[in-house]
This record gives structure tokens, C-alpha cells and sequence, in this order.
């Protein structure tokens, strides 16, 4: 499945937002968005601060007819979402103040990540998302978009990331080796046996196929902190 080719599935649930009232448009720039007195969390994300939600419909047709094109926000209500994670246990936010009202379609017109992997997934009959931890923090807005559009939701299971012997996260631009680098070094075995080792899903870095793994595979094995490769693995 190619998102390109899906608009129809996200414009419908668009529209079912739209039609309850809960979207907006939103003319903030990314500079306003990220203004210095804009409310952040803990870990330093901008949580949006609603300004737009209060325009008037004048206020809106003026910014429409100076040519801005607006992005449009979903409405969160003041709500603690919990998320059950398979992997790191409990993770909950409270929607409107962890969070604030979230883009579902930009100012080009693109869906945005958060609506398209919701309905691709309830479409699809998803019923168990691995993905990395990075993207925990999504999860509770996904949950409340699941329910407010009458979908069910799969269980998430989320990964400790790897990160460089430093503790910064993994970029092409530090100079961190990419996959296609490793590819042209080493056999595909030889990567992922050397990957699992380092993740606790066997004793020794032994090349290994994704078959091999998955026979005794367990989610106790695998960590719950982000994981620090070991200089010289690769």
C-alpha cells in the first residue's frame, strides 16, 4: 500500500471529524509554532497553545484571501489517555496538556502521520504495531483518534532504540554508519546477528536470519532502556 494512493480513506475520516465539529483551521507558522513562549513538556516538545481555535470566521476568511493556506488541528479534550505497552508497560498523557490539538492535514495538503497510520491500520486489520520508542509519545493521541472514529485499536509494542557508544541518537551526518554502508561490508545474517546480540535476543554475535530469531523469541528478552552499541561492532 502506497499513502499516495489512499486520500480517499483519510478524506472520509476527515470529513467525519469535520463534521462533529472537531477540526480547525490553523494559519501559525512553523516560527509561531515554535515561538520561545510557546508551552513545552518535560522532554522539550512544543505542546501548541490553541491560538488558532478562537478565530472568528472573518478572521478566518482573511487570512484565506491574503493567500495563506491553513493546516488544519483536530480539537483534544481535556483527557488522560493510557496506553498499555507490551514492552515499557504503562505510558499516559493527558491530551490537552501533554499534547494540545495536533495537525491531521497540512498546509499542503497532505494527510498527516498521525490520522494516515490510524486508518491505514484499522482498514488494514492491524492488530499488533512493533515500532521504535521514539514514537511512544504518539501513541495516546493515536488511541483517542482509534476511538473518537469508532476504529479498534491494535496493541503497540515498543522498541528501546540503539543509540551510538555516546549515547547520541544514530545520523548519516555524525558519521554513523547506514544501512547500505553495513550492506556492502557484511551479509545480511551477519548484520542482524550482530544487531540481536547487542539487543538480548541471543548470547553471542552470530550470524542469525529473522526465522532463526523468531523460533525463540520473547519479548522478556528484550530491553526496556535505549541501548548503547558497543564500539568495534561493526
Amino acid at each position: 500500500y502506497r499513502q499516495s494512493k489512499r486520500s480517499e480513506y483519510y478524506q472520509a475520516a476527515f470529513d467525519e471529524l469535520a463534521a462533529r465539529g472537531l477540526l480547525y483551521p490553523c494559519f501559525c507558522s512553523r516560527a509561531e509554532r515554535l515561538a520561545a513562549n510557546a508551552p513545552h513538556r518535560e522532554d522539550g516538545a512544543v505542546v501548541y497553545d490553541g491560538r488558532c481555535r478562537a478565530l472568528s470566521a472573518v478572521q478566518i476568511a482573511e487570512r484565506q484571501a491574503s493567500g495563506i493556506r491553513p493546516a488544519w488541528r483536530v480539537i483534544v479534550p481535556d483527557l488522560d489517555v493510557a496506553v498499555q505497552d507490551g514492552n515499557l508497560g504503562e505510558y499516559r498523557e493527558n491530551l490537552s496538556s501533554d499534547c494540545g490539538d495536533f495537525i491531521i492535514r497540512r498546509a499542503d495538503g497532505v494527510f498527516a502521520y498521525q490520522l494516515a497510520v490510524v486508518v491505514d491500520d484499522a482498514r488494514m486489520g492491524v492488530t499488533q504495531v512493533v515500532r521504535g520508542e521514539d514514537l511512544l509519545s504518539s501513541t495516546p493521541r493515536q488511541l483517542w483518534l482509534y476511538r473518537t472514529l469508532g476504529l479498534p485499536a491494535p496493541e503497540f509494542f515498543h522498541m528501546p532504540l540503539l543509540l551510538a557508544p555516546d549515547g547520541r541518537r544514530l545520523s548519516k551526518r555524525d558519521g554513523d554508519e547506514s544501512l547500505e554502508n553495513l550492506q556492502a561490508k557484511y551479509t545480511p545474517e551477519e548484520i542482524i546477528g550482530r544487531l540481536a546480540w547487542v539487543c538480548g535476543l541471543q548470547k553471542a554475535p552470530a550470524p542469525r536470519t529473522p526465522a532463526e530469531l523468531a523460533d525463540d523469541f520473547s519479548w522478556e528478552k528484550v530491553p526496556r532502556q535505549d541501548i548503547l552499541l558497543p564500539e568495534g561492532l561493526f
